[in-house]
Protein backbone atom coordinates (compact mmCIF):
# COMPACT_ATOMS: atom_id res chain seq x y z
CA UNK A 1 0.00 0.00 0.00
CA UNK A 2 2.81 2.30 1.03
CA UNK A 3 4.62 1.61 -2.14
CA UNK A 4 1.71 2.36 -4.42
CA UNK A 5 1.26 5.48 -2.49
CA UNK A 6 4.91 6.42 -3.55
CA UNK A 7 4.12 5.54 -6.83
CA UNK A 8 0.81 7.68 -6.95
CA UNK A 9 2.68 10.33 -5.68
CA UNK A 10 5.78 10.19 -7.99
CA UNK A 11 3.35 10.42 -11.28
CA UNK A 12 1.14 13.30 -9.70
CA UNK A 13 4.57 14.78 -9.86
CA UNK A 14 4.94 14.18 -12.80
CA UNK A 15 2.66 15.76 -14.18
CA UNK A 16 2.24 18.67 -12.35
CA UNK A 17 4.68 21.94 -12.64
CA UNK A 18 7.86 20.16 -11.50
CA UNK A 19 8.23 22.95 -8.55
CA UNK A 20 5.08 21.87 -6.89
CA UNK A 21 7.31 19.07 -5.71
CA UNK A 22 10.56 20.95 -5.01
CA UNK A 23 9.71 22.19 -1.45
CA UNK A 24 7.59 25.42 -2.20
CA UNK A 25 5.08 25.93 1.17
CA UNK A 26 3.19 28.46 2.32
CA UNK A 27 4.23 29.78 6.15
CA UNK A 28 7.30 28.76 4.85
CA UNK A 29 9.62 31.07 6.70
CA UNK A 30 7.69 30.29 9.98
CA UNK A 31 10.83 28.74 11.81
CA UNK A 32 13.74 31.34 10.24
CA UNK A 33 11.99 34.58 9.62
CA UNK A 34 8.37 34.55 11.29
CA UNK A 35 7.77 38.23 10.74
CA UNK A 36 8.77 38.35 6.78
CA UNK A 37 5.09 38.48 5.00
CA UNK A 38 4.37 41.07 7.60
CA UNK A 39 7.26 43.20 6.70
CA UNK A 40 6.95 42.78 3.06
CA UNK A 41 3.21 43.55 3.63
CA UNK A 42 3.82 46.57 5.45
CA UNK A 43 6.63 47.83 2.89
CA UNK A 44 3.66 46.87 0.17
CA UNK A 45 1.09 49.06 1.39
CA UNK A 46 2.94 52.46 1.81
CA UNK A 47 3.77 52.71 -1.69
CA UNK A 48 0.57 51.24 -2.86
CA UNK A 49 -1.40 53.74 -0.75
CA UNK A 50 0.46 57.02 -2.18
CA UNK A 51 0.19 55.27 -5.77
CA UNK A 52 -2.09 52.55 -6.76
CA UNK A 53 -0.20 52.13 -9.53
CA UNK A 54 2.90 50.69 -7.82
CA UNK A 55 0.67 48.06 -7.27
CA UNK A 56 -0.19 47.31 -10.85
CA UNK A 57 3.23 47.45 -11.09
CA UNK A 58 3.96 44.74 -8.62
CA UNK A 59 1.70 42.32 -10.20
CA UNK A 60 2.61 42.39 -13.28
CA UNK A 61 6.50 42.09 -12.07
CA UNK A 62 5.72 38.50 -11.05
CA UNK A 63 4.19 37.80 -14.28
CA UNK A 64 7.47 39.09 -15.96
CA UNK A 65 9.60 37.55 -13.42
CA UNK A 66 7.74 34.27 -14.08
CA UNK A 67 7.60 33.56 -17.54
CA UNK A 68 11.24 34.33 -18.34
CA UNK A 69 13.82 31.45 -16.30
CA UNK A 70 11.30 30.71 -14.04
CA UNK A 71 10.27 32.96 -10.88
CA UNK A 72 13.52 33.67 -9.47
CA UNK A 73 13.79 37.30 -9.80
CA UNK A 74 16.34 36.90 -12.70
CA UNK A 75 13.69 40.45 -13.93
CA UNK A 76 15.42 42.33 -11.00
CA UNK A 77 19.05 42.39 -12.13
CA UNK A 78 20.97 45.40 -13.42
CA UNK A 79 22.87 45.79 -15.98
CA UNK A 80 26.69 45.12 -15.78
CA UNK A 81 30.05 44.92 -17.63
CA UNK A 82 29.73 40.92 -17.65
CA UNK A 83 25.95 41.47 -19.02
CA UNK A 84 25.03 44.54 -20.08
CA UNK A 85 21.35 43.25 -21.73
CA UNK A 86 19.81 41.77 -18.11
CA UNK A 87 15.16 40.98 -18.83
CA UNK A 88 15.45 44.30 -16.89
CA UNK A 89 15.97 46.46 -19.94
CA UNK A 90 14.13 44.41 -22.82
CA UNK A 91 11.61 46.14 -24.63
CA UNK A 92 8.53 44.13 -22.93
CA UNK A 93 10.05 45.37 -19.41
CA UNK A 94 11.63 48.93 -20.13
CA UNK A 95 10.80 51.67 -19.16
CA UNK A 96 7.45 50.30 -18.45
CA UNK A 97 7.96 47.67 -15.48
CA UNK A 98 7.23 49.31 -11.97
CA UNK A 99 7.51 48.71 -8.64
CA UNK A 100 11.37 48.04 -8.31
CA UNK A 101 12.29 50.85 -5.53
CA UNK A 102 9.17 48.77 -3.23
CA UNK A 103 10.98 45.65 -3.58
CA UNK A 104 14.44 47.52 -2.23
CA UNK A 105 12.69 48.57 0.15
CA UNK A 106 11.09 45.29 1.57
CA UNK A 107 14.08 43.29 0.93
CA UNK A 108 16.23 46.21 3.58
CA UNK A 109 13.85 45.54 5.62
CA UNK A 110 13.56 41.54 5.79
CA UNK A 111 17.76 42.18 6.08
CA UNK A 112 17.02 43.86 8.70
CA UNK A 113 15.28 41.17 10.71
CA UNK A 114 16.31 38.03 9.00
CA UNK A 115 20.11 38.45 6.93
CA UNK A 116 20.79 35.99 4.26
CA UNK A 117 17.41 34.27 4.60
CA UNK A 118 14.64 35.57 2.43
CA UNK A 119 15.08 35.32 -1.61
CA UNK A 120 14.50 37.98 -3.76
CA UNK A 121 12.01 35.67 -5.73
CA UNK A 122 10.07 35.13 -2.62
CA UNK A 123 9.77 38.90 -1.83
CA UNK A 124 8.69 39.44 -5.15
CA UNK A 125 5.88 36.97 -5.12
CA UNK A 126 4.77 38.06 -2.20
CA UNK A 127 5.08 41.56 -3.11
CA UNK A 128 2.86 40.92 -5.79
CA UNK A 129 -0.01 39.09 -3.52
CA UNK A 130 0.08 42.26 -0.81
CA UNK A 131 -0.92 44.42 -3.79
CA UNK A 132 -3.32 42.46 -5.10
CA UNK A 133 -5.18 41.80 -1.50
CA UNK A 134 -4.82 45.95 -0.81
CA UNK A 135 -5.96 47.19 -4.55
CA UNK A 136 -9.18 44.48 -4.47
CA UNK A 137 -10.37 46.00 -0.94
CA UNK A 138 -9.27 42.87 0.48
CA UNK A 139 -11.14 41.28 -1.12
CA UNK A 140 -8.23 38.83 -2.92
CA UNK A 141 -6.58 37.07 -0.24
CA UNK A 142 -4.04 34.49 -1.62
CA UNK A 143 -2.19 32.12 0.69
CA UNK A 144 1.00 32.29 -1.18
CA UNK A 145 3.62 29.57 -0.85
CA UNK A 146 7.34 30.36 -0.73
CA UNK A 147 10.66 28.65 -0.94
CA UNK A 148 12.47 29.65 -4.00
CA UNK A 149 15.70 30.81 -5.13
CA UNK A 150 17.07 33.59 -6.44
CA UNK A 151 18.39 32.78 -9.95
CA UNK A 152 22.12 33.89 -11.75
CA UNK A 153 20.58 34.24 -15.10
CA UNK A 154 18.99 37.40 -16.81
CA UNK A 155 18.49 37.82 -20.64
CA UNK A 156 16.95 40.93 -22.30
CA UNK A 157 16.14 37.96 -25.38
CA UNK A 158 14.78 35.62 -23.64
CA UNK A 159 12.16 38.37 -22.46
CA UNK A 160 11.11 38.58 -26.19
CA UNK A 161 10.73 34.85 -26.57
CA UNK A 162 8.24 34.16 -23.93
CA UNK A 163 6.39 36.95 -22.50
CA UNK A 164 3.30 37.28 -25.02
CA UNK A 165 2.95 40.43 -26.55
CA UNK A 166 -0.64 43.09 -26.36
CA UNK A 167 -0.85 41.54 -30.54
CA UNK A 168 -1.40 38.03 -29.71
CA UNK A 169 -4.24 36.13 -30.65
CA UNK A 170 -6.24 33.70 -29.20
CA UNK A 171 -3.87 30.47 -30.62
CA UNK A 172 -0.44 32.65 -29.39
CA UNK A 173 -1.50 33.26 -26.05
CA UNK A 174 -2.35 29.87 -25.10
CA UNK A 175 0.38 28.48 -26.30
CA UNK A 176 2.08 31.21 -24.56
CA UNK A 177 0.54 30.28 -21.45
CA UNK A 178 0.57 26.93 -22.05
CA UNK A 179 4.66 26.65 -22.35
CA UNK A 180 4.76 27.68 -18.64
CA UNK A 181 2.63 25.12 -17.69
CA UNK A 182 -0.61 27.08 -17.31
CA UNK A 183 -4.11 26.21 -19.06
CA UNK A 184 -6.56 27.93 -20.78
CA UNK A 185 -8.53 28.99 -17.68
CA UNK A 186 -5.32 30.28 -16.43
CA UNK A 187 -4.60 32.42 -19.30
CA UNK A 188 -8.06 34.36 -19.25
CA UNK A 189 -8.18 34.83 -15.53
CA UNK A 190 -4.18 35.95 -15.24
CA UNK A 191 -5.72 38.60 -18.07
CA UNK A 192 -7.98 40.01 -15.82
CA UNK A 193 -5.00 41.90 -14.16
CA UNK A 194 -5.12 44.24 -16.88
CA UNK A 195 -8.32 45.69 -14.72
CA UNK A 196 -5.17 48.00 -12.81
CA UNK A 197 -2.49 50.14 -14.55
CA UNK A 198 -1.47 51.62 -17.03
CA UNK A 199 -0.08 51.41 -21.03
CA UNK A 200 1.90 53.42 -22.82
CA UNK A 201 0.20 54.22 -26.41
CA UNK A 202 2.79 52.64 -28.06
CA UNK A 203 1.96 49.46 -27.41
CA UNK A 204 -1.95 49.68 -28.73
CA UNK A 205 -2.16 52.54 -31.28
CA UNK A 206 -0.42 50.69 -33.69
CA UNK A 207 -2.12 47.89 -33.96
CA UNK A 208 -5.56 49.21 -32.78
CA UNK A 209 -5.80 52.54 -33.92
CA UNK A 210 -3.97 53.27 -37.49
CA UNK A 211 -7.01 53.34 -39.59
CA UNK A 212 -7.33 49.51 -40.21
CA UNK A 213 -10.76 47.70 -39.00
CA UNK A 214 -10.75 47.01 -35.53
CA UNK A 215 -13.38 44.94 -33.09
CA UNK A 216 -13.00 48.51 -30.47
CA UNK A 217 -15.92 50.04 -29.50
CA UNK A 218 -16.01 53.53 -32.00
CA UNK A 219 -16.26 56.03 -29.06
CA UNK A 220 -13.77 54.23 -26.78
CA UNK A 221 -11.36 54.93 -29.83
CA UNK A 222 -12.08 58.08 -30.23
CA UNK A 223 -11.40 58.57 -26.31
CA UNK A 224 -8.04 57.24 -26.81
CA UNK A 225 -6.96 59.42 -29.80
CA UNK A 226 -7.56 62.04 -27.74
CA UNK A 227 -5.10 60.99 -25.13
CA UNK A 228 -2.43 59.99 -27.60
CA UNK A 229 -0.81 60.81 -30.76
CA UNK A 230 -1.26 59.31 -33.85
CA UNK A 231 2.62 58.30 -34.22
CA UNK A 232 3.54 57.54 -30.72
CA UNK A 233 7.75 58.14 -30.10
CA UNK A 234 10.24 57.51 -26.92
CA UNK A 235 9.88 61.42 -26.71
CA UNK A 236 6.00 61.44 -26.83
CA UNK A 237 4.27 58.48 -25.29
CA UNK A 238 1.92 58.79 -22.91
CA UNK A 239 0.08 56.50 -20.66
CA UNK A 240 -4.09 55.33 -20.25
CA UNK A 241 -5.33 53.78 -17.96
CA UNK A 242 -5.89 50.35 -18.60
CA UNK A 243 -9.67 50.01 -17.59
CA UNK A 244 -11.43 53.27 -17.77
CA UNK A 245 -13.90 52.32 -15.43
CA UNK A 246 -12.39 51.58 -11.87
CA UNK A 247 -8.80 52.12 -12.93
CA UNK A 248 -7.80 51.97 -8.86
CA UNK A 249 -9.52 48.68 -8.23
CA UNK A 250 -8.78 45.07 -9.08
CA UNK A 251 -11.86 43.91 -9.65
CA UNK A 252 -13.80 41.84 -12.41
CA UNK A 253 -14.18 44.99 -14.69
CA UNK A 254 -11.87 43.81 -17.15
CA UNK A 255 -14.34 41.03 -18.10
CA UNK A 256 -16.96 43.55 -18.79
CA UNK A 257 -15.01 46.15 -20.84
CA UNK A 258 -13.95 42.80 -22.87
CA UNK A 259 -17.81 42.51 -23.70
CA UNK A 260 -18.15 46.16 -24.38
CA UNK A 261 -15.01 45.51 -26.67
CA UNK A 262 -13.63 48.72 -24.75
CA UNK A 263 -10.18 46.99 -24.21
CA UNK A 264 -6.50 48.47 -25.20
CA UNK A 265 -4.75 45.52 -26.46
CA UNK A 266 -5.42 42.72 -29.46
CA UNK A 267 -4.76 40.06 -26.70
CA UNK A 268 -7.48 41.10 -24.65
CA UNK A 269 -10.07 41.58 -27.46
CA UNK A 270 -8.59 37.97 -28.27
CA UNK A 271 -10.60 36.43 -25.42
CA UNK A 272 -13.66 36.56 -27.08
CA UNK A 273 -11.78 34.43 -29.96
CA UNK A 274 -13.11 31.27 -29.53
CA UNK A 275 -16.35 29.98 -27.79
CA UNK A 276 -14.75 28.26 -24.46
CA UNK A 277 -12.98 31.77 -24.03
CA UNK A 278 -15.52 33.92 -24.08
CA UNK A 279 -17.85 31.68 -22.30
CA UNK A 280 -15.11 31.69 -19.46
CA UNK A 281 -14.88 36.04 -19.96
CA UNK A 282 -18.81 36.24 -18.91
CA UNK A 283 -18.53 34.06 -15.87
CA UNK A 284 -15.60 36.39 -14.77
CA UNK A 285 -17.87 39.48 -15.89
CA UNK A 286 -21.35 38.26 -14.25
CA UNK A 287 -20.95 36.11 -11.37
CA UNK A 288 -19.91 37.79 -8.42
CA UNK A 289 -16.83 36.29 -6.40
CA UNK A 290 -15.92 34.22 -9.76
CA UNK A 291 -12.73 35.53 -11.06
CA UNK A 292 -11.79 36.20 -7.29
CA UNK A 293 -11.62 32.74 -6.76
CA UNK A 294 -10.00 31.47 -9.83
CA UNK A 295 -7.80 34.53 -9.95
CA UNK A 296 -6.03 33.30 -6.51
CA UNK A 297 -5.47 29.93 -7.48
CA UNK A 298 -3.95 30.59 -11.13
CA UNK A 299 -1.71 33.55 -9.59
CA UNK A 300 -0.11 31.04 -7.24
CA UNK A 301 0.08 28.35 -9.76
CA UNK A 302 1.86 30.66 -11.84
CA UNK A 303 4.51 31.82 -8.64
CA UNK A 304 5.59 28.25 -9.48
CA UNK A 305 6.85 28.24 -12.67
CA UNK A 306 10.06 26.82 -13.15
CA UNK A 307 11.21 27.81 -10.13
CA UNK A 308 14.63 27.36 -8.88
CA UNK A 309 15.68 25.17 -5.52
CA UNK A 310 19.15 23.66 -4.29
CA UNK A 311 22.25 24.42 -6.57
CA UNK A 312 20.13 26.29 -9.38
CA UNK A 313 20.30 29.24 -7.49
CA UNK A 314 20.95 31.42 -4.26
CA UNK A 315 19.41 33.73 -1.71
CA UNK A 316 20.84 37.44 -2.91
CA UNK A 317 21.95 39.74 -0.39
CA UNK A 318 21.23 42.73 -3.09
CA UNK A 319 17.77 41.73 -5.29
CA UNK A 320 19.94 44.23 -8.22
CA UNK A 321 23.29 42.04 -8.51
CA UNK A 322 24.13 38.77 -7.79
CA UNK A 323 26.17 37.36 -4.98
CA UNK A 324 29.09 36.87 -7.08
CA UNK A 325 29.08 38.92 -10.08
CA UNK A 326 31.85 37.23 -11.85
CA UNK A 327 29.53 34.31 -11.45
CA UNK A 328 27.15 36.59 -13.48
CA UNK A 329 27.50 35.64 -17.39
CA UNK A 330 25.90 36.28 -20.30
CA UNK A 331 24.09 33.29 -21.76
Amino acid sequence: MAAALRLAVAVTCALVLASACQGLQVGYYKKTCPRVEHIVRAEVKKFVYKNAGIGAGLIRLLFHDCFVQGCDASVLLDPTPANPQPEKLSPPNFPSLRGFPVIDAAKDAVEKACPGVVSCADIVAFAARDAAYFLSRFRVKIDMPAGRLDGRVSNASEALDFLPPPVFNITELVGSFAAKGLGVEDMVVLSGAHTVGRSHCSSFVPDRLAGVPSDINAGFANVLRRRCPADPTPADDPTVNQDLVTPNAFDNQYYKNVLAHKVLFTSDAALLGSPETAKMVKDNAYIPGWWEDRFKEAFVKMSRVEVKTGKQGEIRKNCRVVNHDHAYKHY
